[in-house]
């Protein structure tokens, strides 16, 4: 029992809309590094908190949502694009985003600083560091003018991305040509069309599609022995050759501070949407070889982690 004058803390329940991205279970590692981002805030599943979880795409998104209403939930954790279902469907409920894109761009927000209404969260934004990728991808294959891009078009601020993509490309000479996916269905396709152009290396736009296929790019990566780039640690670990980005296990705490401060109190319109505390530079020196690729002595004396 807690002791005299400490008040016991009301149970709090947060709903996550996790998203699969084609697959048929979703990714555990965003789930996992929230619960223990709460954990490590004093939140105790079973006693003060529950966490109900729904996952899907986003055309069911609104729906998935709607469900986590009608459980009482007092905070919605939103993944990728799930977060367009939810803020259809949840009215004065506080919603939580995670994106790799550009919160303004895609009009959840007013400004990153004063949100406004009851969306806020993290973003990767991803768009900022696309000319840093294409530089370490110059370190890797001085060589390389043309560039395959691929993308999931459905992620928030894609469009800025693109931009972000082509800018940093011109400054570098680098020709990028954009092959857009939707779900894991379409990477086949992708693959195959980006094999009949004979590109030299392999941009993959980071967001959760992305990373769940992360795999398959690594294999058609090697099959062409070119290098492939996206933002998180574990598209290296897959088995392709760089990343650079926020830690997905800090990206994913990061918006646990977030569920607290509203379980708290805090109006999500006045709490502004956060970048990353920490990026990585992640090699892969076994997949660097497959591909006949050797790492610059410059560019590894810079990484995070060495693979």
């Amino acid at each position: 029992m807690p002791s005299a004058g400490i008040a016991q803390r009301k149970l709090a329940k947060v709903g996550w809309l996790g998203w699969v991205g084609g697959r048929p279970s979703p990714d555990s590692i965003p789930f996992e590094s929230f619960r223990a981002g709460l954990r490590d805030l004093g939140w105790h599943e079973g006693s003060d908190l529950v966490i109900e979880r729904r996952s899907g795409d986003r055309a069911n998104s609104a729906a998935l949502a709607r469900e986590l209403v009608d459980l009482g939930v007092n905070v919605i954790v939103a993944q990728g694009p799930m977060v367009f279902g939810a803020r259809a469907a949840v009215g004065s409920l506080p919603v939580l985003f995670s994106i790799n894109g550009d919160p303004v761009g895609a009009k959840l927000v007013t400004t990153l600083a004063r949100p406004g209404g009851m969306l806020t969260g993290v973003t990767a934004l991803s768009a900022e560091l696309s000319a840093k990728r294409l530089e370490f991808l110059r370190e890797l294959v001085p060589h390389a003018t043309r560039v395959a891009a691929i993308a999931n078009q459905a992620h928030a601020g894609v469009e800025v991305e693109f931009e972000a993509t082509q800018a940093g490309a011109r400054r570098l000479g680098l020709s990028v040509k954009w092959f857009p996916v939707y779900s894991a269905r379409d990477f086949d396709g992708a693959f195959e069309a980006m094999a009949a152009e004979g590109f030299q290396a392999v941009i993959a736009v980071p967001d959760t599609l992305i990373n769940l296929q992360a795999g398959a790019i690594a294999q058609f990566a090697a099959r062409r022995r070119v290098p492939a780039i996206s933002g998180w640690g574990e598209f290296a670990e897959a088995g392709n050759v760089l990343s650079y980005g926020p830690s997905l296990q800090g990206f994913y705490r990061h918006i646990a501070a977030y569920a607290d401060k509203v379980l708290k109190g805090a109006s999500p319109g006045e709490l502004p949407v956060e970048r990353p505390k920490d990026l990585e530079l992640v090699i892969n020196v076994t997949a660097a070889k497959a591909s006949g690729i050797g790492i610059p002595h410059t560019l590894s004396l810079r990484a995070s982690r060495v693979i």
